[in-house]
């Protein structure tokens, strides 16, 4: 296998956007609470809003997490069902 070969420092791709000011500011405070580079935390954001603007993704995991049911959410659910209604008059 032929290894991939880099320029630079970084593995991604380069950009140059413009941004309002005071949404710089934020951000570079929000890298340097967080301990990350001003690159991780924009990839980290640009990927979170894509992901969270995606139907089909959004769709996927909504599948994904009925298909797969959890034994022990379902058989908490049906005791909590099961107490519940003894508790209502009928």
């Amino acid at each position: 296998m032929r290894a991939a070969l880099h320029s630079g420092y970084t593995l991604g791709m380069k950009i140059a956007i413009s941004i309002p000011q005071d949404v710089f500011a934020q951000a570079e405070q929000l890298a340097r609470r967080l301990k990350k580079s001003r690159s991780q935390l924009y990839s980290e954001a640009v990927a979170e809003y894509t992901a969270r603007h995606s139907p089909d993704e959004m769709i996927e995991a909504i599948n994904q997490a009925y298909a797969e049911p959890d034994p022990e959410t379902d058989a908490f659910v049906a005791a909590a069902a099961r107490q519940t209604l003894e508790q209502v008059e009928w």
